[in-house]
């Protein structure tokens, strides 16, 4: 689109790396796109702002952000390859934004293209208002330009006129539907004018009623054109969208796309430049984005001192002064300014809405690779999570381990191969721990005499526990039922202490203790002898050995999920939830062919599930997973998990 509006003078390939949208190294090392790219592409007097994104479903928070700012879609369909999975994804997210949309066949010119194929696998993903407003001439090598059904005068290839006058009747079907006046008018048997037709179809396409299907071959650059001229012809204009809801102290208000109104900008990504520093991408609602000005951040209440102001290229930024509403732009070192915040200016706040990215599915943890790399993890997972709030960064208190979670192995992959590249902090990934808890089934009652004479000063602590097991999600509750002051008063604190800090490694794998209430009902003292320590000591050392009296068991974490797949693949995804020890809960249809599968699964076999998925269904289930409850391992498999948690930790050292 770039070469064609005479942006470029080199044709992009992705072979070669030197396509304009895929400039970082991970990108053109493995020929395919890991982020969203902004084009600035002027055509026919008008500035077409391209936000190109990511087609594979590990980078869909991407598509999140470009279709929070977008103001219509272009869904890419390769005619070789047909509909593909991310692409489904994808046309969910522009259904959450009601986001007008075209559908750009590409790849004609290659093997295996077909218009009748793809038109029929379009119209059953998508639906009957996909229609056809080009015929293609020819296909694969053939493959020699497009027939446009909007002009009557356009030149027809003899053996595709039946073709084309059937498909331009169905055009005409279509926009009348859209259209009361203009269905009227076909019903009694006028001819609906081109005028018409163009101006219906603009309409329709903007209520979601119609969906034009284009079809061209990016190579030989045949349809780009006309693709372009769709853009400007078709589909909305930031003006045509028109006023959009913001917060303010004083309640909601709409912003109109007026240049001239009080500012308001999204900043939809965020992204370290190796010239610039910290680049924010913003699109403009309301009012002008100037250089050389003092804003205001609405979601952190702070001030900013705005320098240059870029139009983007990809990698390329040309400097600019005034960006008008409707805009799109960057500028750099903007420190309190995150993805999703709102900038204004002081005198005139306004917050608008921010993005909710999806939850990670897929956890790894993280270590430096080198002790020279220790100081820089911490930095370099900050800024990449700034980068990409699809991925999150937390320490699991239980194991100690810093987690990276992403939307995919892919999507963790590139994240560290990110990290290597611009930030120069190499780290590598393993399989995160379970985090298992320990606790009690049974009750007991247990005595520990704390007892040391080695002359002088000695020690003495004496105290009886009894330990009962609570409720899941009790916790640790301590209590004390002494009489006659067999324990004094002011140890009683410590042997709490003592316990508790005992709470911290169990008797089974020296996973924490919970669930478990613990009474003081007995003990005796020195009076010379006792301390707060030695009480400590002893309320310690009866935990630990009432423990191992009181049935220990091991609990694990169980994770409540949502799988999402075709109806083809239930079958498969419920046997294989039985065999992860999985229970299902529900099966709700999405739609005429998904199905949502409801369940909870222990986690330590969800680990990999992310990768299993997408193999079971050729990459088109998507689920999410978040923690519920803990629960008792089953009896019979507590001896194989511990015998691996040991495994483990010899690998580890």
């Amino acid at each position: 689109m770039l070469h064609t509006a005479g942006h470029i003078t080199r044709f992009g390939r992705v072979e070669d790396g030197t396509t304009v949208s895929d400039f970082e190294p991970e990108e053109i090392r493995r020929q395919s796109s890991s982020q969203m790219s902004v084009l600035a592409c002027p055509w026919r007097g008008n500035k077409i702002n391209i936000l190109d994104t990511p087609g594979y479903a590990d980078f869909r928070g991407e598509v999140v952000s470009a279709s929070r700012v977008a103001d219509a879609a272009i869904v890419v369909v390769s005619a070789a390859s047909g509909v593909e999975v991310g692409t489904n994804q994808m046309w969910a997210l522009a259904n959450d934004r009601n986001l007008p949309r075209v559908i750009y066949v590409s790849k004609m010119d290659r093997e295996n293209a077909d218009f009748d194929r793809i038109m029929g696998e379009i119209s059953d993903r998508f639906g009957r208002e996909c229609v056809p407003v080009q015929i293609p001439i020819g296909a694969e090598s053939a493959f020699s330009g497009v027939v446009n059904l909007l002009d009557p005068s356009a030149d027809v290839p003899a053996e595709i006129s039946d073709e084309v006058e059937e498909a331009r009747e169905r055009l005409v079907e279509a926009v009348a539907e859209a259209d009361e006046d203009l269905a009227d008018k076909y019903l009694e048997g006028e001819e609906i004018t081109q005028t018409e037709m163009i101006a219906g179809l603009k309409q329709g396409i903007a209520d979601g009623l119609i969906i034009p299907v284009l079809f061209g071959a990016s190579t030989s650059e045949i349809g780009t054109a006309d693709l372009l001229n769709a853009i400007v012809d078709f589909l909305p204009s930031p003006a045509d969208v028109g006023e959009v809801s913001a917060d303010t102290a004083d309640g909601e208000v709409s912003l109109s796309p007026d240049s001239d109104g009080p500012l308001a900008a999204l900043v939809f990504k965020s992204a370290a430049d190796p010239f610039v520093g910290k680049l924010s991408y913003f699109r403009i609602y309301s009012g002008t984005f100037s250089s050389d000005s003092q804003l205001w951040n609405a979601n952190a209440g702070q001030a900013e001192r705005v320098g240059q102001v870029f139009e983007v290229r990809g990698k390329e930024q040309t400097a600019g002064s005034d960006f008008a509403s409707g805009d799109i732009g960057a500028t750099p070192k903007l420190n309190s300014v995150l993805t999703g915040h709102t900038i204004c200016t002081r005198d005139n706040q306004f917050t608008l809405e921010g993005m909710e990215f999806p939850k990670p599915v897929y956890l790894m943890a993280v270590f430096p690779k080198s002790q020279a790399d220790v100081d820089k993890m911490t930095s370099s997972l900050s800024r990449i999570t700034e980068e990409d709030p699809s991925l999150t960064v937390t320490r699991e208190p239980d194991t100690l381990q810093v987690l990276l979670g992403g939307l995919g192995d892919t999507h963790v992959d590139i994240a560290i191969e990110k990290m290597k590249n611009k930030f120069g902090a190499e780290m590598i990934l393993q399989t995160p721990k379970v985090a298992y808890k320990e606790t009690i089934s049974g009750r007991t009652r247990v005595e520990y005499r704390h007892k040391k004479q080695s002359g002088g000063h000695g020690q003495f602590g004496h105290v009886w526990l009894e330990l009962e097991p609570l409720p899941r999600g009790g916790g640790f509750e301590f209590a004390e039922k002494v009489v006659g002051g067999n324990v004094p008063r002011e140890y009683i604190p410590s042997v709490e202490k003592g316990v508790a800090k005992a709470m911290t490694g169990g008797a089974i794998a020296g996973y924490p203790i919970v669930d478990v209430k613990a009474t003081l009902f007995d003990g005796s003292y020195h009076t010379v002898d006792s301390s707060g320590i030695c009480f400590e000591i002893a309320g310690g050392q009866a935990l630990t050995k009432g423990v191992q009296l009181a049935s220990p068991t091991l609990l694990e974490p169980i994770m409540r999920v949502q799988i999402v797949v075709p109806d083809d693949y239930t079958g498969d995804i419920i046997g294989d939830m039985n065999s992860k020890r999985g229970r299902i809960h529900g099966m709700t249809p999405q739609g005429s062919s998904t199905t949502m599968i409801e369940g909870e699964t222990p986690q330590a076999e969800m680990l990999r599930y992310a990768t299993e998925l997408r193999s079971m269904t050729q990459g088109r289930g998507a689920f999410t997973i978040e923690f519920d409850h803990y629960e008792e391992v089953p009896a019979h498999l507590v001896d194989r998990i511990v015998e691996q948690l040991r495994e483990q930790e010899a690998a580890r050292a």
